[in-house]
Protein backbone atom coordinates (compact mmCIF):
# COMPACT_ATOMS: atom_id res chain seq x y z
CA UNK A 1 0.00 0.00 0.00
CA UNK A 2 1.17 3.66 -0.84
CA UNK A 3 0.09 7.12 -0.04
CA UNK A 4 -0.58 10.16 2.20
CA UNK A 5 -2.64 10.18 5.22
CA UNK A 6 -2.82 8.05 8.61
CA UNK A 7 -4.40 6.40 11.13
CA UNK A 8 -4.10 6.07 14.69
CA UNK A 9 -1.85 2.53 15.83
CA UNK A 10 -3.91 0.48 18.53
CA UNK A 11 -2.11 1.50 22.00
CA UNK A 12 -1.13 -0.49 25.08
CA UNK A 13 -1.90 1.02 28.58
CA UNK A 14 1.72 2.29 28.40
CA UNK A 15 1.53 3.66 25.27
CA UNK A 16 3.16 1.67 23.49
CA UNK A 17 1.89 0.05 20.03
CA UNK A 18 -0.13 -3.13 20.76
CA UNK A 19 1.92 -6.18 19.48
CA UNK A 20 0.72 -8.02 16.09
CA UNK A 21 -1.81 -4.83 15.42
CA UNK A 22 -2.38 -3.51 12.50
CA UNK A 23 -3.28 0.26 11.38
CA UNK A 24 -2.34 1.31 7.85
CA UNK A 25 -4.00 3.02 5.14
CA UNK A 26 -3.17 4.22 1.73
CA UNK A 27 -3.67 3.88 -2.03
CA UNK A 28 -3.19 0.16 -3.58
CA UNK A 29 -3.45 -0.82 -7.14
CA UNK A 30 -6.70 -3.08 -7.68
CA UNK A 31 -7.88 -3.99 -11.49
CA UNK A 32 -4.87 -1.22 -12.88
CA UNK A 33 -6.27 1.43 -10.82
CA UNK A 34 -5.16 3.22 -7.49
CA UNK A 35 -7.97 2.55 -5.12
CA UNK A 36 -8.26 3.95 -1.01
CA UNK A 37 -7.67 1.27 1.51
CA UNK A 38 -7.90 1.28 5.33
CA UNK A 39 -6.78 -1.79 7.49
CA UNK A 40 -7.52 -1.95 11.43
CA UNK A 41 -7.55 -4.61 13.68
CA UNK A 42 -5.80 -5.21 17.27
CA UNK A 43 -4.45 -8.72 16.20
CA UNK A 44 -3.55 -9.79 12.89
CA UNK A 45 -4.80 -13.29 14.23
CA UNK A 46 -8.19 -11.98 13.77
CA UNK A 47 -9.95 -13.05 10.71
CA UNK A 48 -10.09 -10.61 8.05
CA UNK A 49 -13.54 -8.65 7.77
CA UNK A 50 -13.75 -6.63 4.36
CA UNK A 51 -16.81 -3.79 4.20
CA UNK A 52 -18.58 -3.91 0.87
CA UNK A 53 -19.87 -0.47 0.98
CA UNK A 54 -23.85 0.89 -0.60
CA UNK A 55 -24.50 2.88 -3.68
CA UNK A 56 -23.00 2.76 -5.63
CA UNK A 57 -20.39 5.13 -5.53
CA UNK A 58 -21.26 6.02 -1.85
CA UNK A 59 -18.09 5.61 0.87
CA UNK A 60 -19.66 4.37 4.25
CA UNK A 61 -15.86 4.59 5.83
CA UNK A 62 -16.68 7.94 7.86
CA UNK A 63 -20.28 5.60 9.56
CA UNK A 64 -18.49 2.43 10.04
CA UNK A 65 -15.26 3.78 11.70
CA UNK A 66 -17.79 6.22 14.11
CA UNK A 67 -20.44 3.57 14.95
CA UNK A 68 -18.58 0.07 14.25
CA UNK A 69 -15.04 0.37 15.21
CA UNK A 70 -15.33 -2.03 17.74
CA UNK A 71 -15.50 -4.36 15.58
CA UNK A 72 -11.59 -3.85 15.24
CA UNK A 73 -10.79 -6.28 18.48
CA UNK A 74 -12.47 -9.06 17.10
CA UNK A 75 -11.27 -8.86 13.48
CA UNK A 76 -8.92 -7.22 10.58
CA UNK A 77 -11.43 -4.72 9.23
CA UNK A 78 -10.45 -3.26 6.02
CA UNK A 79 -12.67 -0.41 4.37
CA UNK A 80 -12.64 0.24 1.30
CA UNK A 81 -13.52 3.45 -0.94
CA UNK A 82 -14.45 1.84 -4.13
CA UNK A 83 -13.28 2.65 -7.78
CA UNK A 84 -15.30 6.10 -8.21
CA UNK A 85 -16.19 6.05 -4.44
CA UNK A 86 -15.05 8.87 -1.84
CA UNK A 87 -11.28 8.79 -1.87
CA UNK A 88 -11.00 6.75 -4.53
CA UNK A 89 -12.78 8.90 -7.09
CA UNK A 90 -10.77 11.80 -9.33
CA UNK A 91 -12.22 13.36 -12.13
CA UNK A 92 -10.50 11.22 -14.89
CA UNK A 93 -12.03 7.93 -13.69
CA UNK A 94 -12.89 6.39 -16.74
CA UNK A 95 -16.57 5.60 -17.56
CA UNK A 96 -16.50 2.58 -19.58
CA UNK A 97 -14.58 1.23 -16.68
CA UNK A 98 -17.52 1.22 -14.09
CA UNK A 99 -19.20 -1.95 -14.39
CA UNK A 100 -20.26 -4.63 -12.31
CA UNK A 101 -17.32 -6.97 -13.77
CA UNK A 102 -14.52 -5.04 -13.12
CA UNK A 103 -15.43 -4.08 -9.90
CA UNK A 104 -15.33 -8.26 -8.96
CA UNK A 105 -11.85 -8.15 -10.55
CA UNK A 106 -11.39 -5.21 -7.72
CA UNK A 107 -12.28 -6.95 -5.15
CA UNK A 108 -10.44 -9.92 -6.04
CA UNK A 109 -7.53 -8.41 -5.88
CA UNK A 110 -8.05 -6.48 -2.96
CA UNK A 111 -8.80 -9.97 -1.27
CA UNK A 112 -5.93 -11.35 -2.67
CA UNK A 113 -3.95 -8.40 -0.71
CA UNK A 114 -5.50 -8.87 2.25
CA UNK A 115 -5.25 -12.52 2.22
CA UNK A 116 -0.98 -11.54 1.93
CA UNK A 117 -1.35 -8.81 4.00
CA UNK A 118 -2.70 -10.71 7.18
CA UNK A 119 -1.50 -14.68 6.38
CA UNK A 120 -4.58 -16.12 5.65
CA UNK A 121 -6.13 -18.07 3.07
CA UNK A 122 -10.08 -16.63 3.22
CA UNK A 123 -12.09 -13.45 4.10
CA UNK A 124 -15.11 -12.23 5.39
CA UNK A 125 -17.28 -9.92 3.25
CA UNK A 126 -19.95 -8.32 4.59
CA UNK A 127 -22.25 -6.43 1.96
CA UNK A 128 -24.67 -3.44 2.39
CA UNK A 129 -27.12 -3.08 0.27
CA UNK A 130 -25.73 -2.31 -3.44
CA UNK A 131 -22.21 -4.36 -1.36
CA UNK A 132 -24.42 -7.08 -1.25
CA UNK A 133 -25.45 -7.71 -4.86
CA UNK A 134 -21.52 -7.12 -5.24
CA UNK A 135 -20.50 -9.64 -2.29
CA UNK A 136 -22.57 -12.21 -3.10
CA UNK A 137 -21.64 -12.01 -7.07
CA UNK A 138 -18.23 -12.59 -5.45
CA UNK A 139 -18.75 -15.36 -3.11
CA UNK A 140 -20.49 -17.37 -5.68
CA UNK A 141 -17.57 -17.09 -8.11
CA UNK A 142 -14.67 -17.90 -5.59
CA UNK A 143 -16.41 -19.46 -2.63
CA UNK A 144 -12.53 -20.74 -1.87
CA UNK A 145 -11.76 -17.00 -0.77
CA UNK A 146 -14.62 -16.60 1.40
CA UNK A 147 -15.13 -18.22 5.00
CA UNK A 148 -18.50 -16.43 5.24
CA UNK A 149 -21.06 -13.98 3.89
CA UNK A 150 -22.72 -11.21 5.87
CA UNK A 151 -25.36 -9.28 3.95
CA UNK A 152 -26.94 -6.09 5.49
CA UNK A 153 -29.74 -4.40 3.64
CA UNK A 154 -29.34 -7.90 1.02
CA UNK A 155 -30.92 -7.41 -1.77
CA UNK A 156 -32.31 -10.01 -4.21
CA UNK A 157 -33.94 -9.02 -7.34
CA UNK A 158 -32.54 -5.23 -7.50
CA UNK A 159 -35.75 -4.33 -9.82
CA UNK A 160 -38.04 -5.89 -7.66
CA UNK A 161 -36.64 -4.04 -4.25
CA UNK A 162 -36.63 -0.61 -6.58
CA UNK A 163 -40.51 -0.87 -7.31
CA UNK A 164 -41.37 -1.91 -3.82
CA UNK A 165 -39.24 1.19 -2.55
CA UNK A 166 -41.24 3.70 -5.03
CA UNK A 167 -44.68 2.21 -4.03
CA UNK A 168 -43.53 2.64 -0.60
CA UNK A 169 -42.35 5.93 -1.24
CA UNK A 170 -45.99 7.17 -2.92
CA UNK A 171 -47.89 5.60 0.09
CA UNK A 172 -45.95 7.79 2.48
CA UNK A 173 -47.09 10.56 0.52
CA UNK A 174 -50.47 9.58 0.54
CA UNK A 175 -51.29 9.24 3.71
CA UNK A 176 -49.24 11.99 4.50
CA UNK A 177 -51.55 14.09 1.98
CA UNK A 178 -47.97 15.35 1.06
CA UNK A 179 -48.58 17.21 -2.45
CA UNK A 180 -45.27 18.21 -3.46
CA UNK A 181 -43.99 14.65 -2.49
CA UNK A 182 -46.97 13.21 -4.50
CA UNK A 183 -46.22 15.49 -7.61
CA UNK A 184 -42.69 14.77 -7.29
CA UNK A 185 -43.07 10.99 -7.26
CA UNK A 186 -45.57 10.74 -9.79
CA UNK A 187 -43.66 12.78 -12.21
CA UNK A 188 -40.76 10.46 -12.07
CA UNK A 189 -42.75 7.28 -12.38
CA UNK A 190 -42.75 3.82 -11.48
CA UNK A 191 -39.16 2.41 -12.06
CA UNK A 192 -36.97 1.12 -14.23
CA UNK A 193 -35.77 4.89 -14.44
CA UNK A 194 -32.34 6.40 -14.27
CA UNK A 195 -29.95 7.39 -11.44
CA UNK A 196 -31.66 10.91 -11.26
CA UNK A 197 -34.69 9.42 -10.03
CA UNK A 198 -33.45 7.15 -7.61
CA UNK A 199 -31.73 10.30 -6.32
CA UNK A 200 -35.42 12.37 -6.13
CA UNK A 201 -36.95 9.49 -5.14
CA UNK A 202 -34.72 8.29 -1.66
CA UNK A 203 -34.86 11.98 -0.82
CA UNK A 204 -38.24 12.06 -0.74
CA UNK A 205 -38.30 8.49 1.08
CA UNK A 206 -35.85 10.43 3.94
CA UNK A 207 -38.56 13.39 4.10
CA UNK A 208 -41.36 11.28 4.88
CA UNK A 209 -39.65 8.83 7.44
CA UNK A 210 -37.96 10.93 9.17
CA UNK A 211 -34.24 10.86 8.18
CA UNK A 212 -33.98 13.78 7.59
CA UNK A 213 -35.10 15.07 10.67
CA UNK A 214 -32.81 17.16 13.21
CA UNK A 215 -32.73 14.45 15.44
CA UNK A 216 -31.29 11.91 12.94
CA UNK A 217 -29.08 14.33 11.35
CA UNK A 218 -27.42 15.25 14.74
CA UNK A 219 -26.75 11.69 15.43
CA UNK A 220 -24.40 11.71 12.53
CA UNK A 221 -22.56 14.64 13.20
CA UNK A 222 -20.15 12.76 14.75
CA UNK A 223 -19.29 10.70 12.09
CA UNK A 224 -19.44 13.47 9.24
CA UNK A 225 -17.60 16.02 11.13
CA UNK A 226 -15.78 14.04 14.01
CA UNK A 227 -11.72 13.94 14.58
CA UNK A 228 -11.03 11.03 12.96
CA UNK A 229 -7.48 11.35 11.46
CA UNK A 230 -8.14 8.80 8.33
CA UNK A 231 -10.81 11.29 6.83
CA UNK A 232 -11.63 15.67 6.73
CA UNK A 233 -14.86 17.75 5.97
CA UNK A 234 -12.69 18.46 2.45
CA UNK A 235 -13.56 14.76 1.57
CA UNK A 236 -17.22 15.53 0.98
CA UNK A 237 -16.97 17.14 -1.54
CA UNK A 238 -15.25 14.08 -3.39
CA UNK A 239 -18.17 11.93 -1.53
CA UNK A 240 -20.91 13.61 -3.22
CA UNK A 241 -18.94 13.73 -6.89
CA UNK A 242 -18.22 10.39 -6.84
CA UNK A 243 -21.94 8.84 -5.93
CA UNK A 244 -23.69 11.27 -8.45
CA UNK A 245 -20.72 9.73 -11.22
CA UNK A 246 -21.19 5.61 -9.73
CA UNK A 247 -24.70 6.11 -9.96
CA UNK A 248 -25.51 7.44 -12.83
CA UNK A 249 -22.62 5.26 -14.43
CA UNK A 250 -23.70 2.01 -13.21
CA UNK A 251 -27.45 2.44 -12.05
CA UNK A 252 -28.73 1.22 -15.31
CA UNK A 253 -26.98 -2.34 -15.16
CA UNK A 254 -26.78 -2.46 -11.60
CA UNK A 255 -30.85 -2.21 -10.83
CA UNK A 256 -31.34 -4.78 -13.30
CA UNK A 257 -29.39 -7.44 -11.21
CA UNK A 258 -31.26 -10.50 -9.64
CA UNK A 259 -29.81 -13.12 -7.69
CA UNK A 260 -32.55 -15.10 -6.87
CA UNK A 261 -32.08 -16.32 -10.70
CA UNK A 262 -28.21 -16.16 -10.65
CA UNK A 263 -26.88 -16.77 -7.48
CA UNK A 264 -29.73 -19.44 -5.46
CA UNK A 265 -27.15 -21.16 -3.71
CA UNK A 266 -23.92 -20.59 -1.67
CA UNK A 267 -21.15 -23.09 -0.57
CA UNK A 268 -20.38 -20.82 2.72
CA UNK A 269 -22.47 -19.20 5.81
CA UNK A 270 -24.67 -16.46 5.22
CA UNK A 271 -26.21 -13.96 7.00
CA UNK A 272 -28.85 -11.69 6.30
CA UNK A 273 -29.22 -8.53 9.17
CA UNK A 274 -32.75 -6.78 8.18
CA UNK A 275 -33.57 -3.47 9.05
CA UNK A 276 -37.34 -3.77 9.89
CA UNK A 277 -38.23 -0.02 8.95
CA UNK A 278 -35.55 -0.19 5.35
CA UNK A 279 -37.97 1.65 2.89
CA UNK A 280 -35.04 1.65 0.68
CA UNK A 281 -34.34 -2.54 0.34
CA UNK A 282 -37.68 -3.60 1.91
CA UNK A 283 -37.42 -6.19 3.92
CA UNK A 284 -39.75 -8.59 2.23
CA UNK A 285 -37.57 -8.16 -0.93
CA UNK A 286 -34.86 -9.80 1.42
CA UNK A 287 -36.64 -12.12 2.88
CA UNK A 288 -37.44 -13.36 -0.47
CA UNK A 289 -34.01 -13.88 -1.22
CA UNK A 290 -33.46 -15.13 1.49
CA UNK A 291 -36.18 -17.92 1.26
CA UNK A 292 -34.82 -19.28 -1.60
CA UNK A 293 -31.34 -18.96 -0.76
CA UNK A 294 -29.23 -22.84 -0.40
CA UNK A 295 -26.05 -22.35 1.78
CA UNK A 296 -24.23 -24.79 4.42
CA UNK A 297 -26.25 -22.46 6.87
CA UNK A 298 -28.25 -19.26 6.82
CA UNK A 299 -29.53 -17.05 9.64
CA UNK A 300 -31.73 -13.69 9.35
CA UNK A 301 -31.32 -11.27 12.24
CA UNK A 302 -34.07 -8.10 12.31
CA UNK A 303 -33.60 -5.19 13.39
CA UNK A 304 -36.50 -3.94 14.84
CA UNK A 305 -35.49 -0.22 15.24
CA UNK A 306 -33.51 0.40 12.06
CA UNK A 307 -33.88 0.93 8.55
CA UNK A 308 -31.20 0.96 5.88
CA UNK A 309 -28.64 0.98 8.32
CA UNK A 310 -28.61 -0.93 11.79
CA UNK A 311 -25.33 -0.58 11.83
CA UNK A 312 -26.09 3.48 12.59
CA UNK A 313 -29.34 2.49 13.84
CA UNK A 314 -28.66 0.40 16.48
CA UNK A 315 -24.39 0.31 16.36
CA UNK A 316 -24.59 -1.54 19.92
CA UNK A 317 -26.48 -4.61 18.62
CA UNK A 318 -25.03 -4.73 15.06
CA UNK A 319 -21.79 -4.89 16.62
CA UNK A 320 -22.61 -7.80 19.02
CA UNK A 321 -24.26 -9.67 16.02
CA UNK A 322 -21.77 -9.38 14.12
CA UNK A 323 -19.44 -10.40 16.86
CA UNK A 324 -21.56 -13.30 18.22
CA UNK A 325 -23.23 -14.79 14.99
CA UNK A 326 -20.10 -14.32 12.05
CA UNK A 327 -17.33 -14.74 15.24
CA UNK A 328 -18.99 -18.11 15.85
CA UNK A 329 -18.11 -19.36 11.86
CA UNK A 330 -14.73 -18.06 11.22
CA UNK A 331 -13.51 -19.07 14.90
CA UNK A 332 -9.89 -20.53 15.17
Amino acid sequence: MRGPGGTKPFRTAAGGVVPESVAEMGYCRLGGVDQWVLIRGSDLANPPLIHLHGGPGFSETRLLRHFNAELENRFTVVYWDQRGAGKSFHRGMPRASMTVEQFLTDLDDLVEMVCARVGREQVVLHGHSWGSLLGVLYADRHPERVAAYLGTAQTGDAAAAESASYTCALAAAERRGHRRALKALRAIGPPPYPASSVFSERTWLQRLDGQLSPTALWKLRGAVFGGRPESSPLDLVNQILGFRFTMDAMWQEVSALNLITTVPALRMPAVFFVGRRDHWVPPETTVSYYDVLDAPSKQLLWFDNSGHEPFVDEPATFNRAVIDMVGALVAP
